[in-house]
């Protein structure tokens, strides 16, 4: 049985969960967060409250960047590693970055697009940044230190074979995008939880505080749903803008991927606010979103699984630490201390303890003396000394035959490879011939068609537009429900129609949006409304939205 205590580390806070692993069984044996002042008595706390003196440590990055390099496949492993590295040398001379100052790992996954070629996902990482967490630890053992958008997905049954975009909103926003079930691309955004957070901790002067009133807020009320009170409601201003903005940047993401995405996870501390999943279902009517839960935690009375999912990050972290996930992209370096320590550990022969103690004691009080007599009996010194000094020199007569081998086999390789991006670079001008071809032989035909198809829209955009507005306004009479104005009503291109509206409750605002979707008055897919506007104790949204032309 052997544990690992996950740390998901912000700048306010520290996620943590200590999980379990007996053989393939996993367990949450604590979990919780601490918000803290100074950042090494907090994780001093955490150690000892959930007894983990000597468990290994596993922890996030902070300001990791993501590069993406594609090669073919044919080459080997030891030549691969180098195109990669090249590669990104070359980034760094072109963006004037420090290759030293950075460390780095990378892992490889097939690309889609092109069956032939292969995908590096390269991250770095200042190691002045690496440096500043590990001194943070004062001594308590950090085994892992990775990337926690790549490890988040320790969190999802390996077995599912949808391809998911899992979007972790803590302190800034990370998508993970899965396709067919492996890691295929990391996005960053610039918004997060962080902003809201600090939005309302200055109002009410606690980070704390602020978490809370995040978990006791709700976004979008169903209908039928009692309605909450006025008070519980005030902070919607802090929170609606920001989480609008990360929707539209995951929709962008989604609507660009590869592959269709069949789920969006919802995770990080952004899922405690509820209904936040509703939220996200409204922009993905052909998608499912959903809430991420830890896949080995049971469902029943005796678990509230909302307290795991707040620290999927941790767990996530922890599962990364006890050998899941992608295993290439550990930060931590083994030291050269460790390393020898290790080394030490073995014994050329068993001990004789009598003899050793007898040595010692007669030895106590003389100087080391290095040298040797190959003349005589060699002692166990000698003897260690004469192998340690053959295996090095057998191990530099290895090495320089095998670099040897390398270089050839590398000029080998090259040769190759600039054969083959010959006869490609060919095959491309022959096929840049055949399609200005192909491009001259059509052009009469597309002006021909463009002319005809403008005046077969005209005619039908005409006919369709006929009784749209009178249709739209009928509908709209009975679903607009007591306590709500519509001020206004614009169709600004026949098809898109602009709604103002105001009301002294966002929720009945909620609910006027979710009708015009629920009841198809404007296409479902195309309704976006804004965070809303409030001005005395009027709040005023736009909702607007394409007619649906199947209708009529």
């Amino acid at each position: 049985m052997s544990s690992c205590l996950g740390l998901y580390i912000e700048s306010n806070l520290i996620k943590y969960a200590k999980v379990t692993k007996d053989r393939d069984n996993l367990k949450v044996e604590s979990f919780g967060i601490k918000f803290y002042d100074k950042i090494g008595e907090a994780i001093n706390q955490i150690v000892s409250e959930t007894f983990s003196f000597k468990t290994p440590i596993s922890i996030n990055l902070s300001e990791e960047v993501y590069q993406y390099f594609y090669f073919f496949n044919l080459l080997n492993k030891n030549d691969l590693k180098k195109a990669i590295e090249t590669e990104f040398e070359s980034y760094c001379s072109d963006k004037n970055f420090n290759r030293n100052a950075l460390e780095t790992r990378y892992a490889l996954v097939e690309d889609l697009q092109d069956k032939e070629k292969i995908k590096a996902i390269y991250i770095s990482v200042n190691k002045a940044e690496i440096n500043r967490k590990l001194q943070d630890f004062d001594g308590n053992a950090v085994s892992t230190i990775t990337s926690l958008p790549m490890a988040i997905t320790n969190v999802i049954d390996i077995n599912q074979k949808e391809n998911v975009a899992i979007v972790n909103i803590e302190e800034n926003t990370t998508i993970t995008t899965v396709l067919e079930q492996k890691i295929y691309n990391v996005d960053r955004l610039d918004v997060g939880m962080g902003t809201i957070l600090n939005s309302i901790s200055e109002k009410e002067n606690s980070y704390s505080k602020a978490y809370e009133i995040c978990k006791n807020t709700t976004i979008y009320t169903m209908e039928g749903k009692e309605l909450l009170q006025e008070d519980e409601n005030q902070y919607l201003e802090d929170i609606m803008p920001t989480l609008y903005n990360i929707v539209q940047e995951v929709k962008s993401i989604v609507d660009n991927s590869l592959n269709r995405i069949d789920k969006i996870y919802i995770t990080g501390t952004g899922s405690v606010i509820n209904n936040i999943d509703l939220y996200f279902q409204e922009y993905f009517t052909n998608i499912k979103c959903e809430i991420l839960k830890p896949f080995f935690v049971p469902e029943n009375v005796k678990i509230n699984i909302k307290d795991y999912i707040e620290v999927n990050s941790a767990i996530a972290l922890a599962m990364q630490g006890l050998g899941y996930g992608v295993k290439s992209i550990n930060f931590k370096r083994t030291s050269i201390v460790e390393t020898l320590s290790e080394l030490l550990k073995i014994e050329v022969q068993p001990k004789d303890k009598k003899k050793e103690n007898k040595e010692k004691q007669s030895n106590k009080n003389k100087k080391i003396n290095f040298s040797f007599d190959l003349k005589g009996k060699l002692d166990n010194t000698e003897k260690w000394l004469i192998r340690t000094a053959s295996g090095v020199l057998a191990f530099i007569i290895i090495y320089g035959i095998s670099m040897t081998f390398l270089q050839v086999n590398t000029n080998n390789k090259i040769k190759q490879i600039n054969t083959v991006k010959e006869d490609t670079q060919e095959q491309i001008q022959l096929a840049d011939r055949d399609l200005q071809k192909l491009n001259n032989k059509t052009t009469n035909y597309q002006r021909m068609t463009e002319n005809l198809k403008s005046y077969s829209d005209a005619v039908a955009e005409k006919n369709r537009t006929k009784n749209v507005i009178p249709t739209l306004l009928s509908e709209l009479m009975y679903i607009i429900p007591q306590g709500v104005t519509i001020t206004s009503i614009e169709n600004t291109t026949g098809s898109h129609i602009v709604i103002n509206a105001q009301s002294n409750k966002y929720e009945l605002l909620g609910y006027l949006k979710g009708k015009i979707i629920t009841d198809g008055i404007l296409s479902p897919s195309t309704v976006i409304s804004t965070s809303g506007v409030k001005q005395n104790d009027t709040v005023m949204v736009v909702i607007e939205g394409d007619l649906p032309w199947e209708k009529y």
